[in-house]
């Protein structure tokens, strides 16, 4: 099957799923398993596409030109084929969780959600394969308003305040700051598709490069750099799988797929680096790193917390993205996929003690490791994950953003990143701690479904397999590493 049928079918089959998931709306079974087999589809159409050796070269499709010299375009290259291969694989994990999840807690409008689901990993194919910023932005705007919804999902009077706090900020920003970047890049450049090395025009002014990549880096609101993060915490209101969604496998991730993406393709090393445009973004990113790992510190809400750790994460993404070294962008790629295993885990254990213990709070959490044992070990994973320790995927990724910093001259980043460390450390382990060597004070009697005061078997081992996958990072990158260098030798 050619290249360019396999990624029509990474947008299709979500689509279809969505479809026929509405259809068997009255059959839960039905419906659940034509979610498990959309996201199994999916995953093999885009392992289809990494096992291909000449899809990287032949991987171009144009669907439509609505306008001249603007057309939706699908292309594929390494960047997003790694966003591709990450968001497939944990929607399958995602799916499991969700069954687990909403049954446990008998959640209404479970179809509605389902539904939800697949367009958004249908969007999220769309944004990973876009040829150009006119395909980047419909695929974008179709993610905000088919996760709004889910945002929303409790219908609650919180979770409509927070539903139009997501959708207000992330359609704000887009049309009014991303929208008219796009429309500078199509009138001041060559060419709005992704090309490596850039479009820009050499001869543009340091000023103009200036407020351009302001235009994107706030534009592009789910990279939720401070002070556009907001949204993010407040959206916390939805079910965990739906924070799951956001955190690791569509909405963050797509943010800071984009703004990798710009920096590398539109951009271009040699126009940031003359202009110095790009310390705007490292900047912008290592306030971010600090000040949302200090709020986070201050969050006793597990999910809260977990939320602005989040805020944090993303940071790294683009640090090392504008850092515009090989290394540093190597480093990017390794963090989306080593955030994307380790955040999933947190959340997908986050919701396991709430199904299993109904807490939600840190301060509630002494002595939940003796009865949670595999939620809270997965979860102590992760957490080793997102400080940066071996033998986890995070050890990786900071240490390639580590050579990225000192390969680029900007040393002073690595205070930035000892201080993100140590306060990763004060905002996690006291958790770990927590669970594994304090008393509980408040044991909940067991709920149906339970499995040694576990949440319900789905939940578990879909956690468990989001922490392997994070341990699997560390001992084999090659997957990502690959890729980078397939990335290099196209720039």
């Amino acid at each position: 099957m050619s290249s360019t049928v396999l990624m029509q079918l990474c947008i299709l089959i979500p689509l279809l799923g969505a479809v026929l998931i509405g259809l068997s709306s009255r059959a839960p079974n039905i419906r659940e398993g034509v979610t498990l087999m959309s996201a199994a589809l999916l995953l093999a159409v885009v392992a289809g596409l990494y096992l291909d050796p000449a899809a990287l070269e032949t991987g171009t499709l144009i669907l439509a030109e609505p306008v001249a010299g603007a057309a939706i375009k699908l292309e594929l290259e390494p960047l997003g084929l790694l966003f591709a291969g990450v968001a497939s694989l944990l929607w399958l994990v995602t799916s499991m969780y969700t069954i687990g999840y909403m049954r446990a807690n008998q959640e209404k409008h479970q179809t509605r959600l389902y539904i939800c689901f697949a367009i958004a990993l249908a969007s999220t194919m769309g944004i990973a394969l876009a040829g150009n910023l006119l395909t980047l932005f419909i695929f974008y705007e179709t993610l905000t308003l088919s996760t709004y919804p889910l945002v929303a999902h409790k219908e609650d009077e919180d979770a409509i305040l927070g539903g139009r706090f997501y959708l207000g900020i992330l359609m704000a920003t887009s049309i009014g700051l991303l929208l008219p970047a796009i429309i500078w890049v199509w009138y001041a450049g060559t060419s709005i598709d992704f090309v490596p090395g850039g479009v820009l025009p050499s001869d543009m002014s340091h000023a103009s490069v200036w407020v351009l990549l302001f235009l994107f880096a706030f534009g592009i609101g789910k990279a939720a750099l401070m002070p556009i993060h907001r949204w993010l915490p407040e959206a916390m209101v939805a079910p965990t799988p739906v924070s799951a969604l956001l955190h690791a496998v569509a909405v963050v991730k797509a943010g800071v797929f984009c703004m990798v993406k710009v920096l590398v393709y539109i951009f271009g090393a040699e126009i940031l680096l003359q202009s110095g445009a790009n310390l705007l973004l490292i900047t912008l990113a290592s306030v971010t790193i600090v000040v949302a790992s200090l709020i986070a510190l201050q969050q006793d809400n597990l999910k809260r917390r977990l939320a602005y750790s989040t805020v944090s994460q993303l940071s790294y993404i683009t640090l090392a993205g504008a850092l515009l070294t090989p290394i540093s962008t190597t480093a990017a790629m390794l963090h989306i996929a080593a955030h994307a295993f380790g955040k999933i885990t947190l959340f997908f254990g986050a919701g396991a003690i709430y199904t299993a213990a109904h807490k939600t709070r840190v301060s509630e959490l002494n002595g939940i490791g003796w009865r949670m044992p595999w939620t809270m070990g997965a979860f102590a994973i992760a957490t080793l994950s997102m400080i940066g320790v071996p033998p986890a995927g995070g050890f990786i990724s900071k240490w390639y953003l580590f050579q990225g910093i000192w390969t680029s001259g900007y040393s002073i980043l690595l205070l930035v990143l000892l201080l993100s460390t140590l306060l990763n450390c004060a905002y996690f382990i006291p958790i770990v701690h927590a669970a594994f060597f304090r008393p509980e004070t408040y044991t909940p009697e067991h709920t149906p479904g339970q499995v040694h005061g576990e949440a319900p078997w789905l939940m578990v081992t879909a956690l468990c397999i989001t922490a392997v996958l994070s341990l699997g990072l560390f001992f084999r990158p090659e997957l990502v590493l690959s890729l980078a260098a397939q990335l290099h030798g196209g720039g």
